[in-house]
C-alpha cells in the first residue's frame, strides 16, 4: 500500500507540533496502524532523509520486495523510519 499524499501531510503535521518528540511515535503508530513503523537514532541511518524536522528525520521504507530499503518515492513506501535527532541548541 502506497503512502497517500494526505497521509504524508498528516504525518508531517504531527512531527511539526511543539511536543512532537514526546508522543510522535506512539501517535503515528496509532493513527497509521496499516504502515510499518521503525524508530531509531538518526545516527543509525546513513541515507538522506525524505524530510527533516526539529526532533526527527523521516525516511520512507519500501518493503515490497524481498529486502526492505529506504526510498524517496511515496508511491513505493509501505512504512516509515522515524529517526530521532539530537536536541538542537
Amino acid at each position: 500500500m502506497a503512502l497517500a499524499a494526505a497521509e504524508l501531510a498528516e504525518i508531517e503535521q504531527v512531527l511539526t507540533t511543539s511536543d512532537a518528540a514526546a508522543q510522535a511515535y506512539l501517535e503515528l503508530r496509532r493513527k497509521f496502524a496499516h504502515l510499518v513503523w521503525i524508530r531509531c537514532d538518526a545516527s543509525d541511518v546513513t541515507e538522506t532523509p525524505f524530510r527533516s524536522f526539529d526532533a526527527f528525520d523521516l525516511h520512507l521504507l519500501d518493503s515490497a520486495d524481498h529486502c526492505a530499503q529506504i526510498t524517496d518515492d511515496p508511491a513505493r513506501a509501505t512504512g516509515l523510519v522515524l529517526a530521532k535527532r539530537e536536541a538542537r541548541s
